[in-house]
Parts: structure tokens; sequence; C-alpha cells
């Protein structure tokens, strides 16, 4: 685990304002890794959230600006995004895309006029985005409320999905790229080569570094599961999915051979009836949790959606997975099956209705142990890292700053 040696608390304390929101997990789990890591290093900065989403509801509740999702679906973007997740209708991402694209050009003018006023107020000494489409218009507001201030985007994603998502080179912010496509991808986009920045891989919570001291044959045991079975821990983000009743089923053929871990999120109806449904194969199943590096320690292997959060834990726990790709599968997520089949770290199907092919290759030993070497050689320290990364340019924007204000005397 690798560290940067930073200023100490008692100078001077910089600022830092993290925007996100609530369109599934991702977006919040890097913002709470960040914290976190500032909070294990004693870090000199105060870290401020701002929720898009409840912003934007609040400004509609005062007329100030149309909220399209509220007029047409009775919810906001981020609630309408995390339905589609839980029921798995991903199908409906075009319009919720469509969507937001609308509501940014309708509010453009009143979001960089409300932001301005907002950076004012706020006076950060650096901005972070964790979200796609907003950095064009965060930037002008920045410009406009607190000019000089560096945004920083921070790409959620394994590569960006352009045009205007997470990457938008005419707005001079940095870019953390956590993969050689995503700096690919900023560099044939005329992003200058000093505000790419690249990460050994996406920012995840210090605490999936931690050793874990339990014993695994004692707590599989605690839980009813067999302490020598092959354990798969099928995890679909915060929201779960109705596909890991499939997987449950399909997987059922294995019988004593393999034992699963469901963990089902805010979704008490599916871990319900996924209890209620067991059959002769073992399996533990609860619903949400913070828990997730215990639950990981305890399995050998991951199944579920290509979401970069998930494949990032899994492997930093060092478990090969196994994910689906097809038409439904989100736009931004493709690229991160692409880098799992390139790096060998996991198989990527097809359907989930063919899950139990793919789980017959993780049941030869010899397959099996290959994965888990290439999942090994993967070396993701991006949360130690990022303390470094935002220290140089708040320091480096800082001796400017104070150079131009030299000047000008």
């Amino acid at each position: 685990m690798e560290t940067t040696q930073l200023p100490s608390s008692s100078e001077k304390k910089f600022l830092i304002n993290v925007v996100t929101a609530w369109y599934g997990g991702a977006h919040y789990a890097i913002y709470y890794a960040i914290r976190s890591i500032v909070e294990q290093q004693q870090l000199p900065w105060e870290i401020r959230v701002t929720d898009v989403d409840e912003l934007v509801a609040n400004l509609a509740q005062q007329q100030k600006i149309v909220d399209i999702y509220k007029l047409l679906t009775g919810f906001t973007g981020g609630e309408l995004y995390n339905r589609m997740l839980k029921s798995g209708w991903t199908w409906l991402y075009p319009l919720i895309l469509g969507l937001d694209k609308l509501l940014f050009k309708l509010n453009y003018d009143a979001g960089v006029e409300f932001f301005a006023e907002y950076w004012r107020q706020q006076q950060p000494d650096m901005v972070i985005s964790l979200l796609p489409l907003y950095n064009k218009g965060l930037c002008e507001s920045l410009q406009k409320g607190k000019p000089d201030t560096p945004l920083v985007t921070i790409c959620v994603d394994f590569a960006d999905s352009p045009p205007g998502f997470y990457i938008e080179p005419e707005t001079g912010n940095y870019i953390v790229c956590p993969t050689e496509k995503a700096v690919e991808q900023a560099t044939s986009l005329g992003v200058q080569p000093e505000r790419i920045i690249k990460t050994s891989g996406l920012i995840i919570n210090p605490r999936f570094y931690e050793p874990i001291l339990s014993n695994r044959r004692t707590e599989r045991e605690r839980l009813g599961l067999d302490p020598d079975c092959l354990t798969g821990i099928v995890l679909f983000g915060g929201f779960g999915s109705k596909a890991m009743l499939e997987i449950a089923k399909r997987l059922e053929c294995f019988q004593q051979q393999l034992q699963l871990i469901f963990i089902c999120g805010r979704n008490e109806q599916l871990a319900v009836t996924l209890r209620e449904s067991q059959g002769v194969q073992k399996r533990f199943v609860t619903s949400f949790t913070q828990d997730i590096p215990y639950y990981m320690h305890l399995a050998d292997f991951f199944i579920g959606k290509p979401g970069p959060g998930s494949i990032s834990e899994a492997l930093a726990m060092k478990l090969p997975v196994i994910v689906e790709r097809n038409a439904a599968t989100l736009p931004q997520e493709r690229y991160n099956t692409e880098w799992i089949q390139q790096k060998k770290v996991g198989l990527v199907i097809k359907s989930f209705r063919n899950i139990d092919q793919a789980v017959e290759k993780f049941l030869q030993p010899e397959n099996f142990a290959q994965y888990r070497a290439n999942v090994a050689a993967v070396n993701n320290q991006a949360v130690f890292e990022i303390p470094g990364i935002l220290q140089n340019i708040l320091t480096t924007n800082a001796q400017t700053t104070a150079t131009e204000l030299l000047q000008q005397r």
C-alpha cells in the first residue's frame, strides 16, 4: 500500500468541494473513498459535498429551473435512474440520457449563474466533479464565481462515453483517468497533456485494502456455508437486480460443488425471495450491508453487472469476475467488459442464462488458478495516489495565484 508524504495539519487548510449525485452508487462511493483517505492521513483539507440532484430539486421547487423528470415521471433524475437499475430496465437509459441533455440545455444559463453564486459563497480551493455532463457548466460557473479555481473531473468509469460525457477538452479542467483507454480518449480529444492524470485504477474505499484477520473457514461456517466449498459472491450494486434470481436458478445444477453469497442491496423483497427459494445448494442471503470487504473475503469469485466500482472492489479482494454484456448493458459500462477480457481477469457472457457454463470453467482448477494469477497481477493503488495528485494541483495553483498577485502590485 503506497502513501504520499503530505503537509502536516498545521499548514494551510484547503476547502475541497466534491460534486456528485445518487446515480447508482459509484459516484458517492468515490466521494466516501476520498473522504476516508483524507481522514486516515489527517490531511489539511475540509471536504464538502454538493449533491446536484438535491440542488435541482430545490431550484425546481423555487421555480428557478424546469425539472423535466418531475414533470414527466414524478421522480428526480437520480430516483428514476436507480429505479431503472433495481428493475433491470436498462433499456430505459437512452431515454434518461436524452432527458438529462434536454434538462441541461434548458437550464444551462440559469445553472451557470446559480453555481457561480454558489462558488462565491462556498469559496472552494478546488472543485472535484464525479459526474458526467455537468463539467462544461461547472467550469464556466467557477470562472464567473471564483476564477482560477482548479476543477478536477474524476472519470468514474473505466473509459469515457463521448461526446461531452466526462471529458470536456475546452474547459481546461484536469481529468483523472483510471485506464490507458481513458488517457487515449483525453489525448485524442485535445486535452492538454499536463491536465491528464493517469491513476493505476478506479478509486475505491481504502477498506478494501485493509487486512481481514478473521478465519475464512470459521466465518463461512458461521454463515451456514461449507468451509471448503467453492464460493461465489453475487452482487448488483446498492439496489440488487432480478437477474440474481436467474443466477440462483441456473447454478442450482452444481448442488454441493458450489455455494453462493447474495448481497441484495436495498431490495428486501429480492432477499426474501432468494431465502425462500433455496434448494439443495447452500447460500447466504443478506440485504444492504456496509461489510462488502468481509463478504468478498469469504468468496472465491464475483458475479454481477459490469459496474466499475464492483469490478474494482472484487479485483482488490483478489476475486476473478463473471459479468454480462449485451444490448441492455449501459453504454458507459461496455468498455469495462472489454478491459476484463484484455486483462484476462474474468469471463464476459452474453446472458446470465449461460452463467452455468461460465462457472463450469471456474470449477476446473487449472483454469481458475490462471484467472487468480491474472487478478493478482492487477495493482490498483488509486485511492492512495489521489491525495498526492490533488495536493500537487492545490499547491501549484496557490503558487501561481501568489505569483500573479505579486506581479499585479
